[in-house]
């Protein structure tokens, strides 16, 4: 498992200089030199990017796509050596592994996919793999914290409402969501008992992107894999 920073790559402007996001406005030289790179350096061959869309959908797949990716916010692979990459900016990228079974998984979870139950998902799905929730170890990424992501009163009510855990206040007082400590719940009711955090708040590092401390700007990825 490995997460990315902004620093080291090749893009220009508001995406300098490691932006791994394909559809953010970068150019598509910078960005394929900057996962060829990013890859190269992790020891793979392969990387699987998904077109993330804050949704609930997982697959399970064994070779990167051909063309355009379908819409998907989670992937799992038993393939050893097949990179798996969760693109953000905010939201949270979640990784998770069963060495035992030999499958790995990465789910894109923001707000919206929080709510929907993308990480559950995931687990199920891994599960469906011969993976066991029990013997799975799964890490949440940097993402915008609970005392930052900052949020209208009745947006956080019905999030929580769901995850009862993400409801949150900011520093200021103000309505707010901790994805972090809603995504880790849901971890837990599905049976993960392992659960580590690197826990940077995006908004407040700037060598993080970050969506809603800038706007334009590009994307760091977390990636899990298999040793080949």
């Amino acid at each position: 498992m490995a997460f990315t920073d902004r620093h080291g790559g090749v893009s220009a402007g508001p995406y300098g200089t490691r932006n791994l996001g394909g559809a953010v406005g970068d150019d598509p030289e910078a960005v394929a030199e900057n996962r060829a790179k990013t890859a190269a350096e992790l020891g793979l061959d392969q990387v699987v990017f998904m077109r993330q869309v804050h949704g609930a959908d997982v697959a399970h797949v064994t070779a990167p796509f051909e063309g355009e990716p379908p819409a998907l916010d989670g992937v799992l692979t038993d393939r050893p050596g097949l990179g798996l990459a969760v693109l953000v900016a905010d939201c949270a990228p979640v990784l998770l592994a069963d060495p035992v079974a030999g499958v790995v998984g990465g789910a894109h979870s923001g707000r919206p996919g929080t709510e929907a139950g993308v990480v559950p998902a995931l687990v199920e799905a891994m599960a469906a793999r011969g993976a066991e929730p029990a013997r799975m170890v799964a890490m949440i990424g940097p993402s915008a914290c609970g005392l930052c992501y900052e949020v209208p009163a009745d947006l956080r009510d019905r999030v929580a409402g769901r995850v009862p855990e993400t409801w949150s206040v900011t520093r200021a007082g103000t309505p707010a969501l901790d994805l972090r400590a809603g995504i880790a719940a849901q971890l837990a009711r599905a049976g993960v008992p392992d659960v580590r955090h690197d826990g940077r708040c995006t908004i407040e590092t700037p060598g993080l992107y970050s969506y809603r401390r800038e706007h334009r700007t590009g994307r760091f990825a977390g990636y899990v894999w298999l040793q080949a």
